[in-house]
């Protein structure tokens, strides 16, 4: 699909209905991204899917007690969990990934057996929390994900260094008098603030790959870490721009991972052949 002139004409036609979507998803694209980096260097990525599938549960058990639970009540037990996944991932008695596979499968396990008792399986709303649906955004998405972007790139900007020293050798970071313990649960406040909105929009079962993929094309690249952090943040809007006005007809989220994959893909390939040459 080609974008024509009619499309360019029916979005700005239509833009009182796609504003929120189109600005929410730059969002959580720019802040997934960011959030991204740091967590795949600190070998932490998959507590995206594990709060995704919290968030999942939380819904979930509302929608089968027929409650209409806002993310206002979801984020701060969303908050909770993350918290929770880093103390037990500091303990020696068990692993980060361990803590995050025993959340993650419990949380949808309870949430689907609640809401197959009270319905019989699978409704639309549990199918759109699963497979997500960029029409779900609305304006409190958006209020709530504008303060967590400034949040987030208002911290990188002021707290660089400090950020860049947590991520890549914390326990000289703590000597030097840093809180890492602070920096660790405010990114995992803001990880599962965003995880809440970005899994209405790309799903259970796909939010995690808004966070990890476009750091990890990044890495194939670039070895700086502002380069990667740049580089993560413009590989995840041009995902979800073209996602959002090209692949009109295909399954949204499903849509961001294909077009995540394939740049992932050209961006190995530039990296491979960068070090084939370099090393000549």
């Amino acid at each position: 699909m080609i974008i024509s002139a009619g499309i360019i004409r029916n979005f700005f036609n239509n833009f009182d209905i796609i504003k929120y979507p189109l600005i929410v998803g730059i969002l959580l694209s720019i802040t997934a991204s960011i959030l991204g980096v740091v967590l795949v260097l600190k070998r932490y990525s998959m507590i995206g899917d594990g709060l995704s599938h919290v968030s999942f549960g939380v819904y979930a058990v509302a929608i089968g007690l027929g409650m209409n639970v806002s993310i206002i009540v979801v984020i701060p037990l969303v908050v909770l969990a993350a918290y929770i996944l880093l103390r037990i991932g500091e303990s020696k008695k068990m692993k980060s990934d361990a803590a995050i596979g025993v959340f993650s499968s419990s949380a949808l396990a309870i949430g689907y057996i609640v809401a197959s008792v009270r319905h019989g399986g699978f409704t639309t709303d549990i199918n759109s929390l699963m497979f997500g649906s960029i029409v779900f955004a609305n304006k409190s998405d958006f209020i709530v994900m504008l303060i967590t972007a400034i949040i987030v790139i208002g911290t990188f900007i002021l707290l660089y260094h400090r950020i860049f020293a947590v991520t890549f050798d914390e326990s000289f970071a703590k000597a030097t008098g840093d809180h890492t313990r602070l920096f660790n649960v405010l990114f995992a406040s803001l990880t599962a603030i965003t995880i809440v909105i970005g899994m209405r929009i790309m799903g259970t079962l796909l939010i995690s790959s808004i966070i990890i993929f476009p750091a990890l094309s990044s890495m194939q690249v670039f070895r700086k870490f502002r380069n990667v952090i740049f580089s993560s943040a413009i590989i995840s809007v041009v995902s979800f721009l073209v996602s959002f006005f090209v692949f009109t007809d295909l399954p949204f989220g499903a849509s961001v991972v294909l077009v995540n994959l394939i740049i992932f893909i050209i961006y190995l390939t530039i990296g491979k052949l960068t070090n084939h040459y370099a090393k000549q």
